[in-house]
């Protein structure tokens, strides 16, 4: 199976509980073999289960508690037989995600700065 055989949708995460649907372009008996991943390890607890029309599989993954701590953290799903990434889940968490926003918001204002300084500049130059 490619990986255009296959779409995986996420559905919700809630209560630590990832949820998705995995939708086959062609009718299969089983998905592909699947595994979850955090920091290039792998996560335990991935359950497929049959959906609710032929081709389709639910998804569930429960996150485990090292994911939940500051910063930010990226849990894959890939296909092992295309070696392909179906989904990512991007949880940011933390004292410094917030810091690091208002390092962000600060780089820009002094750009803006820079802009509108340079902007009245060139209207008083051209006038």
């Amino acid at each position: 199976m490619s990986r255009t055989d296959c779409t995986l949708t996420k559905t919700r995460l809630t209560d630590g509980l990832w949820e998705g649907i995995l939708t086959l372009s062609r009718e299969f008996d089983a998905p592909p073999r699947l595994e979850a991943r955090y920091n290039d390890m792998p996560l335990e607890g991935l359950e497929v289960r049959p959906g609710d029309r032929p081709g389709q599989f639910v998804l569930r993954l429960p996150m485990p508690a090292r994911v939940m701590s500051d910063g930010a953290h990226v849990v894959l799903i890939r296909d092992c037989e295309a070696d392909a990434v179906l989904a990512t889940e991007t949880i940011l968490a933390g004292d410094t995600l917030v810091e690091d926003i208002r390092a962000e918001m600060a780089l820009l204002r002094a750009e803006l700065d820079m802009l509108k300084k340079a902007f009245r500049r060139h209207c008083v130059e051209t006038t």
